[in-house]
């Protein structure tokens, strides 16, 4: 049994709170209470507009701060509201923990371990639940996967659960995030916008019971998993025209592109030919006639050929803006070429008009052989390269 009042007085120190949202617990709502009130007396409750017994069951815990909203708004709308609240009445970090009983109170000292022991504060703390015992229903266990993968592609962080409520949140970086979701896609939205912004978000190990009879589930499997899908749909499209982008070129600012080049592309551990290959995918995709998919493309195409992403996507921006009429042109020029048609084109031409578009044949059938031109002789010439580097360093390594 975890020491309780050492946990009340770390709580304290932390400026940390529980917050639990409920909507119709009316048969777990008060062991959920009497369970946390054993470990601390910093606890927000949010009645969503219970029907229930829930209002009467909240006034014999009148020392407990209650919010009461009037009707049922949703989970994330709940969770937002006890944000604001949490922050008016200066808490830094809120434990979220669902009314139904799934969750252990004796669990609180899981997050706070995590928090004093890691390096920065700025996190967001995730309840990884044993999705593989007895009790989790399948559709529990498919979901959660389903929604570990896209967490997945849109952050480049890998979680064993993503949809547990028991969490740990740091409040003033919550408050900087522009959410907008008012029911279960909330805690969805809430990482992976806290991801974009900055916060490590981690898994804590906790531990989760299913065949409470008293547990009531407010999911609604058809209408909610469809508007995560949705949500889920907006981000993958967000993070491939917008994050993926962002970051590479804040990676690259940040450290210089001589300084990108030796540790990203000359220092990655991947093997000269690996390298070499995610420089030819790029500088092909780069170059190719299906503007608009380009990032969507070398970013699925890397992870299914398992080649290096950020290599291939540096190469794949060889049809930056500045660069796109010099491709177009030397597209339409190959084309013609091999077509044995006569006819001439100039930048300015493609930079004032589309009147090339009547050529598309030639141009659709130059682009692709530039860009098999392009990623052979591009993925060639870094093969070489990184070859030599790679000896050269062996040697020097030997001494």
């Amino acid at each position: 049994m975890p020491d309780q009042a050492s946990i009340m007085e770390r709580m304290q120190q932390w400026r940390c709170c529980v917050l639990i949202p409920t909507y119709n617990n009316e048969k777990s709502l008060a062991r959920v209470l009497r369970d946390v009130l054993r470990f601390t007396s910093n606890i927000i409750v949010v009645n969503d507009g219970a029907t229930d017994g829930t209002l009467e069951i909240l006034q014999g815990f009148s020392k407990i701060h209650q919010i009461h909203l009037e009707k049922n708004q949703g989970k994330g709308k709940a969770l937002r509201t006890g944000f604001t609240e949490a922050l008016d009445k200066g808490y830094e970090y809120a434990i979220t923990m669902d009314s139904d009983g799934q969750h252990f109170a004796d669990d609180i000292p899981v997050f706070l371990d995590a928090l004093e022991n890691e390096a920065t504060k700025n996190v967001l703390y995730i309840g990884a639940r044993n999705m593989a015992q007895a009790d989790v229903p399948g559709k529990s266990s498919f979901g959660n996967k389903f929604s570990n993968f896209w967490f997945w592609f849109e952050t480049g962080t890998w979680l064993e659960d993503t949809q547990c409520g028991f969490r740990l949140y740091p409040l003033k970086e919550i408050e900087k995030l522009s959410l907008y979701t008012p029911k279960f896609e909330f805690e969805i939205e809430v990482i992976v916008k806290a991801s974009w912004n900055g916060t490590l978000v981690k898994n804590v190990p906790v531990k989760i019971v299913y065949d409470d009879v008293d547990r009531v589930s407010h999911f609604r499997t058809v209408p909610d998993f469809t508007r995560i899908s949705i949500l889920n749909t907006w981000f993958v499209l967000v993070t491939i025209f917008y994050i993926k982008p962002r970051d590479f070129f804040r990676k690259v600012k940040k450290k210089g592109i001589k300084k990108f080049l030796l540790n990203d592309v000359l220092g990655s551990k991947d093997t000269p030919a690996k390298k070499a290959s995610s420089i030819a995918l790029g500088v092909f995709i780069g170059l190719s006639p299906l503007w608009g998919l380009h990032t969507l493309l070398v970013l699925f195409l890397s992870f299914l050929l398992k080649l290096n992403k950020p290599i291939a996507f540096a190469f794949s921006n060889v049809s930056l803006p500045p660069f796109i009429p010099f491709i177009v042109l030397a597209s339409l020029q190959t084309g013609s070429w091999i077509l044995g048609e006569s006819f001439t084109f100039s930048l300015d031409s493609i930079n004032e008009n589309f009147n090339f578009l009547i050529h598309l044949k030639a141009y659709l059938l130059g682009s692709m052989v530039l860009a098999l031109t392009g990623a052979l002789l591009l993925g060639g010439i870094g093969y070489l390269t990184l070859t030599f580097f790679g000896k050269r360093k062996m040697a020097v390594n030997n001494g």
